[in-house]
């Protein structure tokens, strides 16, 4: 399927808790397109594999599991099955096993096809560390959300406060900086600025500016296309 004949793409990556998630979520009920979160397909992973006593480092035994994983998106759940496993895979430590286990370009092959099935029309809005780099190079628009260690780091910690998870600032701290070494140098995908992407600091923006600012470069593209 060529790039002007599939369906439109908006592609948000950046480090995490950068707040591309919230940002994309809210673009995408905003457009009325589908969305795609793909941190949570190597969280699902991270979690399917822990329960199943799969090494980290096992790459073939992960890309197994991965390929056989059964996954669904509905109404703001994610299921793994028929559990819904929203909450679960949003601790800490499965956050950071899921970034342990996305260096091996094994899983990662394993989940491309399943990441390219959920392009429906009327669009998509997917996001991660390399959905415009490396998923959906042809995406219409393009953006690198990212934010200040120090910010992201806040923002994870009253959203573990809130959900009633324990959290320290410090750890938090150490784990944003580990991870976002360890995503920037691994050798398959690491996470870059793709090109042609729109870089947007939200470090002092709030969630609404953020998401009215991906939407007007949107509709600006979207002009232009026409």
């Amino acid at each position: 399927m060529g790039a002007l004949s599939a369906p439109p793409v908006i592609a948000i990556d950046g480090p995490t808790a950068s707040g591309k998630g919230t940002v994309a979520a809210l673009v995408a009920k905003a457009l009325g397109f589908h969305y795609l979160d793909s941190g949570a397909l190597y969280r699902l992973v991270a979690l399917a594999s822990e329960r199943e006593g799969i090494s980290s480092t096992n790459a073939y035994f992960l890309s197994k599991l991965a390929e056989s994983m059964p996954v669904a998106f509905q109404g703001g759940q994610i299921l793994l099955g028929e559990e819904d496993v929203s909450e679960l895979i949003r601790t800490e430590a499965i956050g950071l096993r899921a970034s342990e286990i996305a260096v091996h370009p094994e899983l990662r092959q394993a989940l491309v096809r399943l990441q390219h099935g959920f392009r429906q029309n009327p669009g998509l809005v997917a996001d991660g560390r390399d959905m415009a780099s490396v998923i959906f190079p042809d995406a219409r628009l393009k953006v690198f959300l990212t934010a200040s260690v120090a910010a992201r780091a806040e923002r994870r910690y009253k959203q573990l406060i809130a959900k009633g998870f324990s959290a320290n600032m410090e750890d938090l701290l150490h784990d944003l900086k580990q991870r976002d070494a360890r995503d920037s140098n691994r050798g398959s995908a690491p996470l870059v600025v793709a090109e042609g992407a729109k870089v947007l600091d939200t470090s002092d923006l709030s969630i609404d500016q953020a998401v009215k600012q991906v939407i007007g470069w949107y509709q600006s593209l979207a002009e232009c296309a026409q």
